[in-house]
């Protein structure tokens, strides 16, 4: 019979260390899941400790149960690790995201000692080495020790169950074909086959010696995404003399399209894709999530009322696709091929996407394979990017003809790219509004793709702006104020959701989300795109605008509840709302009714008086605020930069001439402002390159590391300021000193305005 301990108890950690012999005796004594980067990670300035780690446990043979085979299960060690018993390395993996196991059988005694050494140094071969996210280090997910007889479903073939399952729907019957991978199966061993349905019933057993059987299920029970999210149950047990092993897998049975005009289809039935991606940290802890973090993000999705979730940008956690799978909701699935494309990173690419494969077919929940994200973000012109691309593409279609592919690609990626059409479908990452460009931007934009491309599905794989506790009455793009946040969606609501032939939508974020390099908005070492806090204690206003949208729990939202005091003797409030009809109170007077067919309504408030209560009714629904007359506009709604190498304020600023407060968009709008920028980019080139190291061979030159500044780059990063601009090159490990940008602004004040 299987048994599985779980090793999370007891480990001894030793930062900074690659020596798993001789184990410090100031070793920090710890208990899995966890990251050495929970802090630093967090914090800002793109500093967080990236190296090697030890982690190391002690166990008496006594303390495994009598088995013929051990294997240790990884189930997430970020980003290499490589694995030791007895002071002997025994494996090796490359993949901070997936679950690997090794047989540990062999190098068991009656004492003891397991040690993994987990590194997540900067390379140029393992993804993700450049990304908008911080990749923390560490053990960071459960650690098993499971005991098998010799003849055992397989667990080393790319960390999975062993235990494949594959359900066709159509016609009225569901033919399930069940596929199990087994080792040292003898002339006398024998497979049971058992299906059962949701409540534990069975459908259909049989006993065979074939690795492969069909089941037909009549009038199937569908798996139909959040409004039905019905399982069933496949076990296989090894039976010889006495049950030997068993696994079981849940799956469902379902069948959808991504129609080029119609979008997702699932059972037949038109079914709409919005909703969120989602990154795996949370503040305090990193990456290092327990089953209560998990299912308290999954309560936050679907209270909003989304129905999908892109799980950002890598292999997330087994138990969170276990909780898709109950809940409903459709997945995108991906590998970290982002950003960057490293010439050595194919067979990386090629291993992770093995991985996220073996280990999930059998979610019901997803329904597509990302190849990429972003990833031209230095080009999309590169040979080896396109083969790469091929061969992933290729790959997911051999081990999986049930679901198509995906990319992500980044807004300056030209539409009629090779790369754009490998895969089956695409979506793209737009920030107009933010990054650039106008919110009006993005219905022409993707009416303009599917009229080009009419039989290529498209979709918008992240769009969104950032947001603190900032605000405003006149909200602007680049404010980072709640109230831009919320305008921002409003507006993408109106023009994304109301496009059917979009075939999934997903905002990026649900959550505001660790990203050390960033230096921006008040609150650095994070970006803050999200609809929730990186704590999930407070739901920004743009979730309820959502909720709003594709929730059936009734409620009503009165939006600006921290942007108490105000000036204005007149204010606008927005109120969101599932319900048809909204009144407002304003200290117990009525200020009307209205109806809106987008939900979100809009109520001039007087603001004359000391303290105004509001109370907002729709239906049974009701939500109270305030608001404070103030004669000033109170300084701690203003942003203001904690920690920033330089601030607005610090700038020196001379009437007519342009400035590090300028926009890039306005400073090149002049033949001198060209020519300075051009230099600017032969700046950040050399800054990527790095110093130079005498006593290294000259490395070759990569294509691309560089971005160009192309018609496309140039309207995105027109409406930045250069201090802005500077600001947010930390996410691509380009900094600059004070001193740096001094010199660049008094270059600046050189150039004059035009009149």
């Amino acid at each position: 019979m299987r048994n599985i301990i779980n090793f999370n108890e007891n480990w001894l950690f030793v930062k900074n260390s690659a020596d798993v012999v001789n184990i410090s005796a100031e070793a920090e004594r710890i208990t899995l899941p966890h990251t050495w980067n929970a802090v630093d990670g967090q914090d800002g300035g793109n500093d967080y400790f990236r190296g090697s780690c030890v982690y190391c446990k002690e166990f008496d043979r006594t303390d495994l149960p009598l088995n013929d085979r051990y294997y240790i299960e990884i189930n997430g060690a970020n980003s290499s690790a490589a694995l030791f018993v007895n002071d002997e390395k025994i494996a090796v993996h490359h993949g901070g995201y997936s679950v690997w196991r090794a047989d540990i059988t062999e190098k068991i005694k009656e004492k003891n000692k397991i040690a993994v050494v987990v590194d997540n140094s900067a390379n140029e071969c393992v993804y993700p080495q450049t990304a908008d996210f911080t990749f923390y280090g560490g053990l960071y997910r459960d650690v098993n020790i499971i005991g098998v007889d010799k003849v055992h479903f397989d667990l080393e073939y790319f960390g999975g169950k062993g235990l494949k399952i594959t359900p066709v729907v159509a016609d009225g019957t569901a033919e399930v074909k069940v596929e199990v991978f087994v080792k040292n199966l003898s002339d006398t061993d024998t497979l049971v086959y058992e299906i059962c349905d949701g409540e534990g019933n069975a459908v259909e057993s049989r006993t065979s010696k074939n690795t492969e059987e069909v089941f037909t299920i009549a009038n199937p029970h569908l798996w139909h995404g959040t409004k039905d999210p019905y399982l069933y149950t496949a076990t296989v047990k090894i039976a010889g003399e006495g049950e030997k092993d068993c696994v079981s897998s849940r799956f469902g049975c379902r069948s959808f399209e991504i129609h080029p005009e119609n979008g997702f289809i699932l059972n037949g039935e038109e079914y709409p894709l919005r909703g969120v991606s989602r990154h795996q940290d949370r503040w305090g802890k990193g990456n290092a999530l327990s089953r209560e973090d998990h299912d308290e993000d999954m309560e936050l999705i679907c209270e909003m009322g989304a129905n999908t979730i892109r799980l950002a940008h890598y292999q997330h956690d087994q138990y969170f696709y276990d909780l898709c799978d109950e809940k409903g909701m459709v997945l995108w699935a991906e590998i970290p091929y982002i950003s960057r494309h490293m010439a050595d990173g194919r067979e990386n690419t090629i291993s992770q996407m093995k991985e996220l494969i073996v280990q999930n077919y059998n979610h019901p929940s997803i329904v597509v394979w990302g190849l990429s994200n972003e990833i031209t973000m230095d080009g999309a012109k590169d040979p080896d990017l396109i083969e790469n691309h091929k061969i992933l593409n290729d790959l997911c279609h051999q081990m999986d003809s049930t679901r198509p592919t995906v990319i992500a690609a980044i807004s300056m990626c030209g539409i009629d790219e090779e790369y754009v059409h490998i895969p089956d479908i695409v979506s793209y990452n737009h920030y107009f509004g933010w990054y650039g460009g106008s919110v009006n931007e993005y219905g022409p934009w993707f009416d303009n793709f599917h009229k080009k491309y009419p039989d290529t599905p498209i979709g918008v794989s992240e769009y969104g702006c950032e947001a603190l506790n900032w605000h405003t009455s006149n909200p602007e793009s680049g404010d980072y104020t709640e109230e831009y946040q919320a305008y921002y969606h409003e507006e993408l609501i109106k023009q994304l959701f109301t496009r059917n032939y979009l075939w999934a939508t997903h905002v990026w974020n649900m959550f505001d989300f660790g990203a050390d390099a960033r230096n921006e908005g008040g609150e650095n070492g994070q970006n803050h795109k999200g609809l929730v806090t990186i704590d999930r204690k407070y739901k920004k206003d743009s979730f309820y605008a959502y909720k709003a949208w594709l929730s059936d729990e009734p409620f009503v939202h009165i939006c600006g509840k921290r942007y108490v005091d105000r000036v204005e003797e007149t204010t606008k409030v927005t109120v969101y709302s599932n319900q048809p009809e909204v009144e407002m109170f304003a200290n117990g007077v009525s200020l009307g009714r209205q109806t809106s067919d987008v939900h979100f309504f809009y109520f001039n408030v007087p603001n004359t008086v000391d303290v105004t209560n509001l109370k907002a009714v729709a239906g049974e629904c009701t939500d109270h605020s305030e608001i404070h007359r103030v004669e000033k506009f109170n300084q701690d709604y203003i942003l203001r930069e904690k920690g920033a190498v330089l601030n607005w304020f610090d700038v020196t600023e001379i009437e007519g001439r342009f400035s590090l407060n300028d926009k890039i968009g306005d400073i090149t709008k002049t033949l001198r402002g060209k020519i300075w920028f051009m230099g600017l980019f032969l700046v950040l080139a050399k800054k990527q390159s790095g110093p130079k190291d005498k006593t290294k061979p000259k490395a070759k030159k990569k294509k691309g590391s560089t971005p160009k500044a192309d018609s496309s780059l140039m309207n995105m990063i027109g409406n930045f300021t250069v201090l802005r601009f500077t600001s947010m090159l930390g996410m691509r490990n380009v900094t600059f000193t004070k001193e740096e940008l001094l010199d660049i602004n008094k270059k600046l004040n050189r150039i004059k305005k035009p009149r």
